[in-house]
């Protein structure tokens, strides 16, 4: 049964891509990337949402009426902790710099290559801008579409159009400033249109997700429920960005089909050479990768 799936699979790429997919992203032990991503995120959160507002504080100084909305509608895209961060955090890197790390990792990028500290936190903060600025255009975008701006009956549909086009946007810039090697627009598409679309159903759907584990641990942890709740929304964001990723690499590469019976078919061969590859740490470094018949 396993090797006339597999054989099928091999022969339609609707099926061999998702897989290959599904291949690389264990083969990166993607899911610890992901955690990872969530627990600097996690630890960034609140540092950031002190700046984000500060920073309102001056630009929005004469309107705080304006300034609570950004920030309520900035919060309420984290399902159901949102409303309680919106109602803690008054004005006064390390997410990004993970999450750069594991683009790195996912494109097996030789360590000799990958960037310097001081250059991958440059590029952290440039992705912590656009982050914070996506937040804002966000809410304006939003605000607009649904102030009046067209008929009711449009409303629904230019929110959805807007939020696509503008998540799209966001994770094209993301996406740009994460890939460590050169690249063409194209080649980043499929995973940002992924990333973009997925973004969305998770707003709509991943609440339903922390809702129920906040309300799992609730009886146990109490209060700290919300932050299993806040660890898992971030863990599911990380999961997406990641595996938007490993379909530009699969794509790329042409990683695909991959064998599902352990055997080494030509996409197997050149996914374990670039693992393989990923480990030089000396550019004066030679691996020679060979396979035994």
């Amino acid at each position: 049964m396993i090797a006339r799936v597999d054989a099928w699979q091999r022969r339609h790429a609707v099926a061999a891509i998702p897989v290959a997919v599904l291949r690389k992203f264990l083969d990166d032990r993607a899911s610890s990337l992901a955690a990872l991503v969530a627990y600097y995120a996690f630890l960034s959160l609140f540092p950031l949402l002190l700046v984000f507002v500060s920073s309102l504080g001056f630009v929005l100084q004469g309107n705080p009426g304006l300034q609570d909305d950004v920030v309520d509608s900035a919060l309420a895209r984290i399902p159901v902790v949102g409303t309680q961060l919106s109602s803690d955090v008054d004005p006064l890197t390390g997410s990004a710099l993970a999450l750069s790390r594991a683009f790195a990792e996912i494109w097996d990028v030789p360590r000799a290559d990958q960037r310097g500290t001081l250059h991958a936190r440059v590029r952290g903060l440039a992705v912590l801008a656009l982050l914070g600025g996506a937040l804002i255009a966000s809410t304006v975008v939003t605000n607009l579409a649904l102030g009046g701006a067209v008929g009711p009956l449009f409303e629904n549909v230019a929110t959805l159009a807007a939020a696509i086009v503008f998540n799209a946007l966001v994770c094209l810039a993301l996406f740009g400033l994460l890939t460590v090697r050169p690249f063409d627009i194209g080649e980043l598409l499929p995973g940002v249109l992924l990333a973009a679309a997925g973004g969305l159903v998770l707003q709509a759907l991943g609440g339903v997700y922390v809702e129920h584990t906040v309300a799992r641990a609730t009886d146990t942890y109490g209060a700290f429920a919300l932050v299993i709740g806040l660890l898992s929304w971030l863990w599911l964001g990380a999961h997406l960005l990641l595996i938007g990723a490993e379909v530009n690499v699969v794509r790329h590469a042409r990683l695909w089909p991959r064998s599902l019976n352990g055997g080494l078919e030509p996409a197997d061969r050149a996914a374990l050479r670039r693992a393989a590859l990923a480990a030089r740490q000396d550019r004066r470094e030679d691996i020679t990768v060979r396979f035994r018949r």
